[in-house]
């Protein structure tokens, strides 16, 4: 490492203002700071600054986000079998291959896609390259069916980078997280790709897809009115058609515990959208509106991974710490009262999200105002 240490300090001065590539000196420290920690410190003496940067926060969420990752993989192939009918002959590699192929694609085009945005806006504006969009570009893929072509997955990204971020100022001054962003055009610009309601699959050769095969998802189910086929356990673990990502919450469980023990998630707005959405699905449930028990409410469709990835987002969620619970708690029951009141549009996750993304600024300043009128009235009763 030291000699590559040294190659980079002999050409830095090529990249650095008056050099020969200054035009290239955004690019030149993006890939700088990948493969060292930057050694520039903080000059002045008015913030407290400590060892916790931007990139080892999204480090520690890259981290979080593989146990969906490797699991969304191995699902992927699991349902690709299951609907060819053979999934008992299909070993663990086939399965695993199966769903290398179909994921890994999907993958690489989110990155590329939002990388190259990222990297131009910054050699146009003169700033450094955040390193945001790596927790974004993998968020992505993991909200995205199996099936989705790979144009859409290009489409989304650079439509949520553009316009659901750099319109803004980039990285930390966006309003709404780009990645639900990306999931939303696609919901309402190609329905019939992104509706969640009918069962994906994924096969090269259209002639294999096994005929009669047919079985809506959880979500549909729910949706419809209908209790779902699917046993709680599998459920659970997440052997169920749906989103790349979105369909094990024990893996995303494994997740929130890394975000919760490294300190990058609030447990207050975690903790409060399950409460949220376990109430409101317990008293749906008591009325008799839906047949859809509040506990699997909880581990069927988007639920799960939007509250532990999407809603914990520091940038647009709330940042007051009461103002988090009052966040929470709306996400998990705006949530499924779309889900329960709405048969055509099974998910309720995500427009629940950007819906409170919107109002967080409103709830974090009617908290800031009632601080400030309680301190006033206790320092006036004081005299």
């Amino acid at each position: 490492m030291s000699s590559l240490r040294n190659f980079i300090d002999s050409v830095k001065p090529n990249f650095e203002e008056g050099g020969k590539y200054s035009k290239l000196r955004s690019t030149f420290g993006a890939f700088e700071t990948f493969l060292f920690t930057p050694n520039t410190v903080n000059k002045g003496g008015v913030h407290v600054r400590d060892a916790v940067d931007l990139k080892r926060t999204i480090s520690c969420v890259i981290l979080a986000l593989i146990p969906a990752l490797l699991f969304g993989i191995y699902n992927t192939g699991y349902q690709h079998f299951r609907m060819l009918g053979l999934i008992d002959t299909a070993t663990t590699f086939d399965i695993i291959l199966e769903g290398v192929i179909a994921v890994f694609p999907i993958l690489i085009v989110s990155y590329v896609t939002g990388l190259a945005i990222e990297f131009a806006v910054a050699q146009i504006r003169g700033h450094e390259v955040n390193e945001g969009f790596l927790a974004t570009g993998m968020i992505i893929p993991l909200v995205m069916p199996a099936d989705v072509p790979l144009w859409l997955v290009a489409v989304a990204t650079a439509f949520a980078v553009i316009f659901g971020k750099e319109v803004f100022g980039g990285t930390g001054m966006n309003i709404w997280n780009p990645a639900l962003i990306a999931r939303a055009f696609l919901f309402f610009a190609y329905p019939t790709k992104m509706s969640g309601d009918k069962v994906w699959y994924y096969d090269f050769d259209s002639d294999k897809i096994a005929d009669g095969f047919s079985g809506a998802t959880a979500l549909a189910l729910n949706g419809q009115g209908d209790p779902s086929v699917f046993n709680f356990s599998n459920e659970f673990i997440g052997l169920i058609p749906g989103s790349i990502g979105e369909t094990s919450t024990l893996a995303i469980l494994i997740g929130a515990v890394i975000l919760l023990l490294t300190g990058v998630a609030s447990w207050k707005t975690m903790f409060s959208v399950f409460v949220g959405g376990a109430l409101t699905g317990f008293l749906f449930h008591a009325a008799g509106t839906t047949n859809i028990d509040w506990s699997e409410q909880l581990v069927i469709g988007g639920f799960a991974f939007g509250a532990v990835f999407m809603a914990t987002d520091p940038v647009t969620s709330c940042r007051t710490e009461k103002g988090k619970y009052i966040y929470g708690f709306l996400i998990g029951a705006m949530a499924i009262i779309i889900r329960v009141l709405n048969p055509g549009y099974p998910e309720g996750m995500m427009l629940a999200i950007l819906l409170m993304n919107t109002f967080a600024p409103l709830i974090d300043y009617c908290f800031v105002q009632w601080n400030i009128s309680r301190r006033k009235n206790r320092v006036k009763n004081n005299k």
